[in-house]
């Protein structure tokens, strides 16, 4: 039989080797689902509890893959509904290609329900879904589908989500038999067979790395290099290049917040993390640098806080996808794999202070950094650090972690070192809170059972999205959710305190008890609750080596203030 549209579609997910296509289903999406079904399940399709999580599912999948995540959904408040979790993957570069189904042609701008065409003072989603995509197209006809396939996907792996918005009717239509679509030069094969889509090609800015270059060599010869990397090591697969850079260069090295994955936590030159929720050991080291090379990472606030005046004094070298927002001498690159490799000095090259060429260091490193000085805190439950530091006690060998912003996120991102091989995420380019549970169980997908997932966050992060441990639940996925209950917004709460006097709180709530909860509704899942520093050991060992998914309930202070710059300046 001749291909839908929607067979089209699923077979081009399918031809990219991408096992999953993310979703909420619903009346104008469905017939994705069918083509989906007809297609046994290859790529499979995966059931959200609501369309953010499902963005942020495809979004932990394109993380932990370094390719495409896939995400569909329904008209209407299903469609707005992706909007918080495309925003999170368009600021932080994540490619995800967004399939949002639309009210048929002929009722648009005639009252159809959910009507988002524009027309008839009808909410318009092609201006709304192009403030949070790098393209956004609505497909007309079924001719269009190739080129604006090929279109989307090679804006989405430039950086960022691609919508294409699908009528139910376009849906249903047969694809003609022969289509000529162009894209720079591409032309697909005949229809029947999915367009595959050919890789986009690399960016580099040859001369401006060739300066990157010679300047990094010039500050090797007077001194210490200070490297600080960004996520986009991660996006780039480039973590091996990173470390021989690092060796060639003698360098001392941080990483940015959201980078923690990207450089051993232990290997020489570590200097912790940079920023709000970083280590003072970094800003040492860059006191007496001679110069900085920033790796992927344009230093946003939470990466440069209490930096700025140590960056100022220094030569600030950078190669990237994106210019840093500081002055510097700047090299764009989309593939720091190759650009990595071309700054490696030639080992013959002389360092300050050694007498021979560059080798290896055998010298044992010093693995304990400087921990931020925190008020001491008297109330119920345990403490920030003492939770982080038994999780890493008990975390199996290359364990990923996905991590929810705020005080939960903070006291993770500043004690816990990654584990050798595992994946470190946590969502600061919008901060979306119960982004973790959403990224986790995509990237759960994508990493496969031999790894154990570890997904770590508020209660308040858990009330917004904690409910997709439905989706583990179904799935049996081998996912750890960790959940820090106060009873409260906790970084709220931290704020009235030290900015508005404490003279009042909007955010404390009333007691739950969220292990119970959850071992209720889930009858089999290993659930449960650490009221005292007694059973967390056993507990998080428990639950971390389990099979399937786990639940982990621990109490802790409204009060305590978290290692976060801002609040101890």
């Amino acid at each position: 039989m001749p291909d839908r549209v929607v067979d089209y579609l699923v077979r081009a997910v399918a031809d990219r080797g991408i096992g999953q296509i993310f979703g909420v289903d619903g009346a104008n999406i469905e017939d994705l689902y069918d083509a989906i079904f007809d297609a046994g399940g290859h790529p499979a399709g995966i059931i959200a509890k609501h369309e953010f999580s499902a963005a942020t599912m495809a979004d932990g999948y394109a993380r932990s893959t370094g390719g495409l995540g896939v995400v569909a959904a329904t008209s209407g408040g299903g469609a707005v509904n992706l909007v918080a979790g495309l925003a999170e993957s368009f600021a932080s570069r994540v490619p995800v290609l967004a399939l949002v189904g639309q009210p048929p042609t002929s009722l648009e701008g005639r009252g159809a329900f959910q009507d988002s065409s524009g027309l008839a003072e009808s909410l318009d989603a092609a201006a709304l879904f192009a403030t949070v995509s790098r393209y956004c197209a609505r497909v007309t006809e079924p001719a269009q589908v190739p080129g604006q396939l090929v279109e989307a996907i090679a804006a989405a792996e430039s950086g960022g989500p691609a919508v294409l918005l699908l009528p139910k009717d376009i849906q249903q239509q047969m694809m003609p038999d022969l289509i000529a679509a162009h894209s720079n030069g591409q032309r697909p094969a005949t229809v029947g067979r999915a367009v595959t889509v050919p890789t986009t090609s690399a960016i580099h800015q040859h001369s401006a790395l060739a300066e990157v270059a010679t300047q990094l060599a010039a500050a090797r010869r007077l001194g210490k290099v200070v490297v600080i990397a960004g996520d986009q090591v991660a996006r780039d697969n480039a973590r091996i290049e990173l470390a021989e850079l690092v060796e060639a260069l003698d360098a001392s090295i941080g990483v940015a917040p959201d980078a923690k994955d990207v450089y051993s936590n232990t290997g020489p030159g570590f200097c912790g993390v940079a920023g709000s929720m970083g280590h003072a050991d970094l800003l040492d080291a860059l006191e007496t640098a001679s110069a900085c090379l920033l790796v992927g990472t344009r230093l946003p606030v939470t990466t440069r806080a209490g930096l700025d005046a140590a960056l100022a004094a220094l030569p600030l070298l950078s190669v990237g996808a994106l210019a840093p927002h500081f002055p510097a001498t700047h090299a764009t690159s989309t593939d720091l794999a190759t650009a990595l490799t071309v700054l490696r000095p030639e080992r013959h090259h002389p360092v300050v202070g050694h007498d021979s060429a560059v080798t290896t260091r055998t010298e044992p490193h010093n693995t304990d950094l400087t921990l931020m000085s925190v008020p001491a805190a008297d109330g119920p439950g345990l403490r920030y650090r003492a939770v982080v530091e038994a999780i890493q006690r008990e975390l199996p060998e290359g364990a990923d972690l996905f991590v929810d912003a705020g005080n939960t996120g903070a006291s993770v991102v500043h004690y816990l070192r990654v584990p050798e091989g595992g994946r470190f995420v946590v969502a600061l380019g919008m901060g979306g809170m119960g982004y973790a549970f959403g990224a986790g169980i995509g990237s759960a997908f994508a990493r496969g059972a031999a790894h154990r997932t570890v997904v770590i966050a508020g209660d308040g992060s858990f009330f917004m999205h904690g409910m997709e441990i439905h989706t583990a639940v179904e799935y049996d996925l081998p996912i750890t959710f960790v959940v820090f209950n106060n009873n409260a917004h906790a970084m709220c709460v931290t704020r009235e305190q030290i900015y508005y006097r404490d003279r009042y709180s909007f955010n404390r709530f009333r007691t739950t008890r969220l292990g119970a909860g959850i071992a209720a509704m889930f009858p089999g899942l290993p659930a449960h609750t650490v009221d005292e520093p007694t059973e967390l050991d056993a507990t998080l060992r428990r639950c971390l080596t389990t099979d399937g998914p786990s639940f982990v309930e621990i109490r802790c202070d409204p009060d305590e203030i978290p290692p976060f710059l801002p609040f101890l300046s």
